[in-house]
């Protein structure tokens, strides 16, 4: 068994506790470049490879962002299974900055991604299979990251539904006013097409989704700007330290 988790987000969550990095790895596709090259390490006894979706300082858009690609240059490597993290922002007004959601569903508004592989390319000439996407997220690795939370001592959230809107820009009040009447809980801009092409090619995927701000249209309205760098700092140890015992966690589960 290969046992090499995936790790997808922010440039920054390469630089994780114990992390020694291997090698970098460009890595070419049938869909194009993916966001940047692959980056292989290893956490005690766990494999890790990162991949930074908006690419290394940040520069690619989200609605901009080849998805198809990046999720294809990880499995061409062998990945067993994908851990992204992607920055939201709450409409419960209770949910607080610095808390992590571990989303059990998705509500799709994104327009114009390519998100399925099967599109008549040669690298995907297999028969079309309708896809079963009723649980989007593995709930085993969910399972994980929750306990990784809870030892971490995070405030966290074990369920909620992620909706994905097209960026770059924000919603409009209306927007969110409909987001939380179809049930969402969270907005951000990132988990699709990312966890349906996941799917199709049978890695299993879950997320951890920090909240940075509680939208404009929630009551309460959120704080000055001025605290987020202070929450997003500590965010960031906290989620390293989540995602170095997440992975090792995974290779005791599946060795």
């Amino acid at each position: 068994m290969n046992n090499l988790t995936a790790i997808i987000g922010g440039s920054a969550l390469s630089q994780l506790p114990g992390l020694h990095i291997q090698e970098r790895q460009v890595v070419r596709t049938p869909f194009g470049e993916p966001s940047g090259v692959l980056i292989f390490g290893q956490i005690g006894q766990a494999r890790v490879v990162f991949l930074a979706r908006n690419g290394y300082g940040r520069t690619i858009a989200p609605h901009l962002i080849n998805y198809r690609a990046n999720i294809w240059a990880l499995h061409s490597v062998a990945v067993e299974r994908i851990i992204a993290v992607s920055a939201v922002s709450s409409l419960n007004p209770s949910w607080q900055a610095g808390t992590v959601l571990i989303p059990d569903q998705i509500i799709d508004y994104t327009t114009g991604r390519d998100n399925t592989f099967y599109d008549n390319t040669d690298s995907t000439e297999n028969e079309i299979v309708p896809l079963d996407f009723t649980y989007p997220f593995d709930e085993t690795i969910r399972k994980v990251l929750l306990k990784a939370v809870q030892t971490q001592k995070i405030a966290a959230v074990e369920s909620g539904t992620y909706a994905c809107t097209q960026g770059p820009r924000l919603q409009t009040a209306a927007e969110m006013q409909r987001t939380i009447r179809d049930g969402a809980h969270v907005v951000g801009q990132t988990v699709m097409p990312e966890a349906v092409l996941a799917r199709e090619l049978q890695l299993p995927y879950a997320m951890l989704a920090l909240i940075t701000n509680r939208s404009q249209c929630v009551e309460p309205p959120p704080k000055m700007l001025a605290s987020a760098p202070i929450v997003s700092a500590q965010a960031l140890t906290d989620l390293q330290e989540v995602l170095a015992r997440a992975v090792q966690d995974l290779v005791m589960i599946n060795t």
